[in-house]
């Protein structure tokens, strides 16, 4: 039996008060073997967003199938009101998951991170101005990596292959570069120069790195326009491929901050991390940034064709980066091998 007429029947939702959306997908089954130090890296990870976050971020925590302490742990956020969202669910894959916190929301800016990322200050404020600068930035990662502009970014190199404004520069943060690598348990027999020389792009004072990896990056909500409701792979596979050509549907591009805002810690505590959160300085709302995003139209399919298949497909040819090395800057003693 239903009596009256529910309040909010025919009403629409007033604007959202927040500007920028955080999707953390965490899978710990359990506290033993690989994951035995994953539980305290994921609070690193939240202890860090929580400090260095403006308070118009909708913290989104997506529960892929974790033990009941970790259960317990973020509903114990939830309810200090510490987090805005949280989804209980089984394991049902990483993409997927994120998927769960994507849909419901309009909050122009959305982040999507891995559960151990420690997020350095000042990332919201140096993502803001790279989206502020480059008009068609629609993906922002917070990591630079070797030779990012090799992944999915043909249309940047296209839009600027004549342009002065991309060139190799001094990368910013050497030392954060190798902690990268090695927290992907590299060892360091890759080529040196990649931590010497980058690809970048610079516009009105910013520099952005040409390319971004998915391990913690922010895109454009329009960039979810058209997203696909499943996808098959619990990790790995080309689920994550998929989030990474979206962006290129709507010809906008992947870029990175210059300097370095996030690290990523893995599945081994390390004592430096303990101590990088402590000296997390608190964020502080002084940054206004309202994004003026149009409406982003997807790419003609010629022109995605010709960007992102026929022109990636000729820039891999040895001879033709040579040529792009010398013209964009890199010293000679660098092309031969880089």
């Amino acid at each position: 039996m239903r009596k009256g007429l529910n309040p909010n029947k025919n009403r629409k939702s007033t604007k959202s008060q927040y500007l920028h959306q955080v999707v953390i997908p965490v899978y710990i089954p359990h506290l033993e073997g690989y994951f035995s130090g994953s539980f305290e890296i994921f609070k690193f990870c939240i202890e860090s967003i929580l400090k260095t976050s403006y308070n118009s971020t909708f913290i989104s925590i997506i529960n892929n199938g974790s033990c009941a302490e970790v259960r317990a742990y973020l509903n114990d956020l939830l309810f200090e009101k510490k987090i805005q969202e949280l989804v209980h669910s089984e394991n049902i894959g990483k993409i997927n998951a994120v998927l769960k916190g994507l849909v419901g929301h309009n909050i122009p800016l959305v982040t999507i991170a891995d559960a151990d990322v420690l997020f350095l200050s000042g990332w919201q404020e140096a993502t803001y101005d790279i989206f502020a600068t480059f008009e068609r930035a629609g993906v922002v990662g917070l990591t630079p990596q070797f030779k990012s502009y090799e992944n999915q970014s043909g249309n940047v190199i296209y839009s600027n292959l004549f342009s002065g404004k991309m060139k190799f520069t001094e990368v910013k943060d050497p030392d954060a570069l190798k902690m990268y690598y090695k927290s992907l348990g590299w060892d360091e027999s890759y080529n040196r120069d990649y931590l010497k020389k980058t690809l970048t792009i610079s516009k009105d004072g910013i520099k952005a790195v040409v390319g971004s990896g998915h391990y913690v990056a922010t895109y454009r909500r329009c960039v979810f326009s058209e997203m696909f409701t499943y996808d098959p792979a619990k990790l790995g596979l080309d689920s994550e491929k998929k989030l990474d050509e979206m962006p290129l549907r709507k010809n906008l591009w992947r870029l990175t901050t210059s300097d370095n805002y996030a690290y990523h810690m893995g599945n081994v505590l390390e004592n430096w991390m303990e101590e990088e959160v402590k000296e997390l300085a608190p964020a502080k709302d002084s940054v206004r940034y309202s994004p003026n995003f149009q409406n982003i139209r997807n790419e003609n399919p010629l022109f995605y064709f010709v960007k992102n298949r026929f022109f990636v497909k000729l820039f891999s040819l040895i001879w033709i980066k040579h040529i792009f090395y010398k013209f964009k800057g890199l010293p000679k003693e660098m092309r031969r091998n880089y």
